[in-house]
């Protein structure tokens, strides 16, 4: 018998978005299209600006960069911020992460030792589950419900779950899995929540350009807030860039800063390529954003019209991200999901969804609920849905 392994690894959640894969590659070998909207793989082209910073690239070696990120991209990046109006932002606030990713779970360890807490908000993303392992932290979940647009529950139901382990407050907005935007109100809530038992606030705000109605409210716009708030930042969705894996941390707090560095230094680098080509990315992406955001809209609106027809699904329309939660007529939408690859088709074709349980920590919640990510054209985004709506009408 070989040597155990870890706690940490025995603990480790599986990614409950891809456990259905198996069944996807299994329905392909029998000639069945899939449409995938179950995660978030956009089909938008990356901007052209990308491939050709790193074709342009004259340097003879690959060399290792800075452990915080490239000079020039951290520049890029400082712009950024200043014409989306953080202008206290400066290029000493930013470290680069390698994605997104990164970003959290070097934050997690930065502020939290093994056996602390984190409060989170489910239905969320379900990596924050992998990283908090990883970092041997417990997210402590508070449930939102699809009846009020998965907004926040009220402050003393959030309060009531800070003990004297709580760390911190993770939020994310607009918010992957519901595409909910939470309101300045709301965020104001939590401010106050972290100054009153000293927390520090982690504002994953990977999705901050998809806005549909209303508006974001980053946790940078309050300054009382500085030395607790944390941002954690991604380039993957925003330019359509998942495979560059290039992100940031944020914060005026330099403990903060000095502390993810030294996890940086151990990795020694972000991607250098990837960071030449999303220089170029940052610097010339705005004009990229109105035709994305206007083409996202479009998908969001046709899938929401079919969902709210058939009978037995309850939705409401997200004003942000490029995600749903949908609840439908089931009891077992694992099963539901499952069943779509091994025993139902249209056409040939049929639709990969991500079934709710795998967006909770608290067990028995999202049996009814799946993500529905609408990253295909609004063509094949109509083809998926009429699929699940068809499949409902058989599926026992």
């Amino acid at each position: 018998m070989p040597p155990s392994i870890s706690l940490r690894g025995q603990t480790t959640p599986e990614s409950p978005i891809r456990k259905l894969a198996p069944f996807a590659v299994q329905a392909k070998s029998r000639g069945i299209k899939i449409y995938n909207v179950n995660i978030g793989q956009p089909d938008i082209h990356t901007p052209n600006d990308f491939y050709d910073a790193i074709r342009d690239n004259a340097e003879k070696v690959l060399a290792y960069g800075p452990s915080d990120g490239l000079p020039t991209f951290v520049k890029s990046l400082e712009n950024y911020y200043h014409r989306n109006g953080y202008n206290h932002i400066t290029k000493d606030d930013i470290m680069v992460t390698t994605g997104g990713s990164e970003a959290i779970v070097f934050t997690m360890m930065a502020i939290a030792s093994p056996g602390d807490e984190i409060i989170v908000f489910e239905p969320f993303y379900p990596n924050y589950n992998g990283f908090s392992k990883m970092a041997a932290v417990d997210l402590v979940p508070i449930a939102t419900n699809p009846e009020t647009g998965y907004n926040l529950p009220p402050r003393e139901q959030i309060e009531a779950k800070i003990t004297s382990k709580t760390r911190a407050i993770l939020i994310c907005s607009p918010n992957n899995p519901t595409g909910t935007i939470l309101t300045r109100d709301e965020m104001a809530v939590i401010r106050d929540l972290a100054l009153k038992h000293n927390l520090y606030i982690i504002s994953d705000e990977v999705y901050r350009e998809f806005i549909f109605e209303g508006k974001h409210t980053s946790i940078l716009t309050f300054p009382e807030i500085s030395q607790h708030a944390i941002v954690t930042d991604s380039l993957s969705k925003r330019y359509s860039a998942c495979g560059a894996r290039i992100g940031c941390i944020v914060s005026k707090n330099k403990e903060i800063l000095a502390t993810t560095l030294k996890f940086g230094q151990a990795r020694l680098c972000p991607p250098t390529l990837d960071q030449i080509g999303c220089t170029a990315m940052v610097d010339n992406g705005d004009k990229y954003f109105n035709d994305m955001i206007a083409e996202y809209k479009n998908r969001r609106d046709t899938i929401y019209d079919i969902l709210t027809q058939v009978p037995g699904v309850y939705v409401k329309k997200p004003p942000g991200a490029f995600y749903m939660m949908v609840t439908f007529p089931v009891d077992d939408v694992e099963d539901f999901a499952r069943w779509l690859l091994t025993d139902f088709n249209l056409n040939d074709e049929t639709t990969l969804i991500a079934p709710g349980p795998g967006f909770y920590a608290t067990p028995g919640r999202g049996k009814q609920e799946a993500r529905i990510a609408y990253v295909l054209n609004s063509d094949d985004m109509t083809k998926a849905i009429n699929i699940i709506k068809e499949g409902l009408k058989v599926y026992h």
